[in-house]
């Protein structure tokens, strides 16, 4: 028995009867000798103490050192972030911009609810003094991490707080003629998403940002002789950014504001289908077909003949002064568009996370994620993963616990689908309450 080393098996005890049995049986009939026997047996006894050792408990080495690792790790990034936050009070601007650069960063791909909860008031007067101080660069940036920040504080009482104290600066940089336009852009996404995040359920701030938006993108509107206005430099990346806010917000309209807004700007923004920016084109189509989804909803949809014309144009566009990738990205976008506006059918897709997935069913969903997407970058599958924020609006329920059971046995695609449109609808239903509820302030 001294062969048997206790380092590799300490509580283990070979009988010799096992040995004589083990002669009678199989081995024994194909003429193993004693060694391999022996060889065999440690081999065995080997790899289920290894197994064991996987397998322990909490109080198990291996699982101590995973939490000391994890805890080290999370002392280790709240050092920096406290370093970068520091460094948006720095003097120098090169300091500011790349203490607000991490800041996003890090925003953007990691859940930092409890280290920013504590935190909010300082991050929001340092972002506060780069709006009002800060150069262009340092003004975008700064408007794109207070949007993060509300995303991280999830729409509650602390971000609401944060976007009352911010908006002004933001709405003031927005109507700006004379800020970078680079800034307004950033402003103006800024401004829609925290309304959407933070005051989705105050009647009178959506009215604002609403109305904010549109009197930005609504100069790129035909003059009353039915002629586009010729752009200015930089402006159809401003129109397409406020466009987009401002659709994100249309989204939350009860049905009574809904049907001013179609009756106002669906035959305004038919026009700009002639516009001569390819990016501003295609938002305005897919505007067009979450206008008309909403407006089919409220049985509020007129005759669609002309708008189909239009769309089969650029469905189709074959014009050789236009670049032929841009002509590619508008014939595949509007293509989706045309199919809708026929046939009322949204083209899905799926977008996967950790062991889940979302199906994007319609123009309004796809909208909400394309917007945190936009903000967000690669790190929204992160936050739909772990956000309880955004698993809400998407109707995910509590963020999963995983383990490798869990892990194996994945549910089919046809379940989560099932589960996923049940949990939308059901999350649509509530929030038409809430907009029911709001008919009266708007």
């Amino acid at each position: 028995m001294s062969l048997i080393s206790p380092s590799v098996c300490p509580v283990l005890t070979i009988s010799p009867s096992l040995f004589l049995g083990m002669k009678n049986g199989v081995k024994g009939e194909s003429g193993a000798s004693d060694d391999e026997l022996m060889s065999d047996v440690l081999s065995h006894y080997s790899s289920t103490s290894e197994t064991a050792s996987v397998l322990e408990d909490g109080t198990g080495t291996a699982f101590r050192g995973e939490q000391v690792d994890e805890l080290t790790a999370q002392e280790e990034t709240e050092d920096k972030l406290k370093q970068c936050i520091d460094n948006l009070m720095d003097k120098s601007a090169k300091t500011r911009l790349a203490g607000l650069e991490s800041l996003r960063q890090a925003f953007s791909s990691k859940m930092l609810y409890d280290f920013l909860t504590e935190r909010r008031l300082t991050i929001s007067d340092c972002l506060e003094r780069s709006l009002k101080k800060g150069g262009a660069e340092e003004q975008a940036a700064a408007a794109t991490v207070f949007a993060l920040l509300c995303i991280q504080l999830g729409g509650g009482d602390e971000s609401e707080e944060g976007f009352k104290m911010l908006r002004p600066i933001l709405t003031a940089i927005l109507i700006d003629s004379s800020a970078s336009i680079a800034a307004r852009q950033s402003c103006a996404r800024a401004l829609g998403m925290c309304c959407y995040v933070s005051a989705a359920e105050d009647g009178e701030d959506l009215i604002k940002s609403l109305a904010l938006l549109e009197n930005v993108f609504m100069s790129s509107y035909p003059n009353r002789e039915g002629t586009l206005p010729t752009p200015k430099p930089g402006s159809p990346g401003l129109h397409n950014a406020a466009l987009q806010a401002w659709s994100l917000l249309v989204t939350l309209c009860p049905a009574s504001r809904l049907t001013v807004l179609l009756d106002l700007h669906l035959p305004k923004l038919q026009a700009c289908l002639e516009s001569s920016d390819v990016n501003y084109r295609i938002t305005v189509g897919e505007t067009i077909a979450l206008l008309v989804e909403l407006g089919r909803d409220i049985d509020e949809v007129e005759d669609s003949e002309g708008l189909c014309r239009c769309l089969k144009g650029l469905a189709t566009d074959g014009n050789k002064h236009r670049a032929k990738n841009d002509r590619r990205k508008q014939r595949s976008i509007f293509r989706e568009v045309l199919h809708y506006i026929e046939n009322e059918d949204f083209t899905e897709e799926r977008i996967r996370f950790g062991v889940e997935s979302v199906y994007i069913d319609s123009w309004m969903r796809r909208r909400i994620y394309d917007a945190f997407k936009e903000i967000m970058e690669s790190g929204v599958r992160h936050h739909l993963q772990f956000n309880p924020l955004l698993r809400d609006i998407f109707g995910l329920g509590p963020p999963l616990i995983l383990d490798a059971a869990v892990k194996v046995n994945k549910i089919s695609r046809f379940e989560k689908h099932l589960f996923n449109s049940a949990a939308f609808k059901a999350r649509t239903k509530q929030r038409s309450k809430v907009r029911d509820k709001r008919a009266d302030v708007m």
